[in-house]
């Protein structure tokens, strides 16, 4: 990580290295750790990636008027993100990753910390304030990941 560089790009790298660390806290695991359950409220690794997927897809490509994909969102299931379907591979989800990471960081790439969008909730963002909403995002949930790779096998580790 850079220890001097401009807003954007201090932003940007600490959103990736977040990522990054989530990616990593998959790796070397089979399936079914992967799927594995491991907290009450039902959290899996795999669940948690295919969250990710819309979360940042929601917030940076939707937020900025470019195409979304078909989020699992339902009133009824509010967590139906959280769950992998039998045909949500790691393959499948850790590729879909990658191209919504790609996708975001053209958002990125294309913008400036001052230009606006419309979030999910009506609200007015900069995507300043997304790059900030989605470190924090990411924070939590590379936190989230750490503890269940450690629960599935016992490793630990802050980063690749």
């Amino acid at each position: 990580m850079p220890f001097a560089a401009d807003e954007k790009t201090s932003l940007y790298v600490a959103l990736d290295r977040h990522r990054d660390v989530v990616v990593w806290k998959l790796d070397g695991l089979d399936d079914e750790q992967l799927r594995r359950r491991v907290t009450p409220s039902g959290m899996s690794l795999l669940g948690l990636l295919k969250h990710l997927i819309f979360v940042e897809d929601g917030w940076f490509c939707g937020t900025f008027g470019r195409p979304v994909l078909a989020a699992p969102f339902d009133p009824a299931d509010p967590d139906a993100d959280w769950r992998p379907g039998p045909h949500e591979s790691p393959a499948v989800l850790l590729a879909a990753y990658a191209e919504t990471r790609a996708r975001a960081d053209a958002v990125v790439d294309e913008l400036a910390l001052d230009d606006t969008g419309t979030a999910w909730s009506g609200e007015t963002v900069t995507l300043r304030w997304v790059l900030v909403h989605m470190v924090e995002e990411l924070a939590r949930h590379a936190g989230h990941a750490d503890v269940m790779r450690e629960l599935i096998d016992g490793a630990t580790g802050e980063h690749p």
